[in-house]
C-alpha cells in the first residue's frame, strides 16, 4: 500500500549560488559527509547536490510533513547501491514519523527516482508499506 509520494523540483543555478555563497557551511547543515563526498567526486557538482535537495524535500512531503515539525535536512540521506540506483534512508524525526505511519505488520520501503536536465533537478519519493511475511 502507499503511504506517501512526494516530488520537488529544485533548480541547479540556484543550488549552485548558494554553494558558492555559503560553500561548507551550507554543506554541512543540509547534507551528510556520504552525500557531501558523492556531490564532491562529481563532474556535475551542483546538480548532485540539486538532485538530493529535490530528493529530501520530496521525502519530507511523503512524510505528510514537509520540511516542518522537526525533520532536520540530514534526517534525510540519499546514498546509491552499487548499480547506482538511489535509496533514502531516514532518522531521527524522519524515522519517527515513518514508524507512525506503518501499519502494524508492515515494512516500509522508501522509492526514490532523481533525474535532471540543466537547469532543473527532480525527484520522486514514494514510500509503500507492505506486509512482513514470516
Amino acid at each position: 500500500m502507499i503511504l506517501g509520494i512526494g516530488t520537488d523540483l529544485a533548480n541547479i543555478e540556484r543550488i549552485a549560488r548558494t554553494l558558492d555563497r555559503f560553500g561548507d557551511r551550507f554543506r554541512n547543515r543540509v547534507f551528510t559527509p556520504v552525500e557531501q563526498a558523492k556531490a564532491e567526486r562529481r563532474a556535475d557538482t551542483p546538480g548532485t547536490y540539486a538532485k538530493r535537495w529535490a530528493a529530501k524535500e520530496a521525502c519530507s512531503k511523503a512524510l505528510g510533513t514537509g520540511l516542518r515539525m522537526g525533520i532536520a535536512w540530514k534526517d534525510m540521506a540519499v546514498s546509491n547501491l552499487h548499480t547506482g540506483q538511489p535509496v533514502m534512508e531516514v532518522t531521527g524525526w524522519a524515522k519517527e514519523r515513518l514508524d507512525a505511519m506503518t501499519p502494524l505488520g508492515h515494512e516500509t520501503i522508501i522509492h526514490v527516482t532523481l533525474t535532471d536536465d540543466h537547469p532543473w533537478a527532480q525527484a520522486f519519493v514514494l514510500i509503500e508499506a507492505r506486509p512482513v511475511t514470516k
